[in-house]
């Protein structure tokens, strides 16, 4: 279960755009991030709670405009859920367009929303994680 987050602490520590991604869902621009094109070796951990995420190992140019990996370092470290903000309340759409539900990836540790992964990823995991880098810190590796 996710801890517990003080907002109005978090409001403090991070910037407007990690506050809106990591607890309102929000979404950056594509090709705005800071490790949308970074491959320094290292590991991503979650902004808000510093849970080690990501390998530099997994991280691969998509062109989607986001950081992307094809696995995470252990899966107890993310929650999946399905998210169908995409088509609203259009049961519709829902039904003739199933395949516009995104599963959305947050943090397990602290609940942050990060991004959304995708089945369209290189072989063999066939994983796509988009994430934000606002969701994200980045720790190189230590020679």
């Amino acid at each position: 279960m996710a801890q517990k987050v003080d907002k109005d602490e978090l409001r403090t520590k991070l910037t407007p755009l990690q506050y809106h991604v990591t607890q309102e869902k929000g979404t950056e621009r594509p090709f705005s991030g800071c490790y949308n094109k970074l491959y320094d070796q290292g590991t991503y951990t979650c902004v808000v709670c510093e849970q080690p995420l990501f390998s530099s190992e997994t991280k691969y140019d998509s062109g989607c405009g986001w950081p992307a990996f094809n696995d995470v370092l252990d899966q107890g470290k993310i929650k999946l859920k399905p998210d169908s903000s995409g088509v609203g309340a259009n049961l519709l759409l829902l039904i003739s367009q199933p395949d516009r539900i995104r599963t959305e990836v947050s943090c397990s540790q602290c609940g942050a929303h990060l991004g959304h992964v995708f089945n369209d990823g290189p072989p063999p995991k066939k994983k796509r994680f988009c994430i934000n880098s606002a969701s994200l810190n980045f720790k190189p590796k230590k020679n």
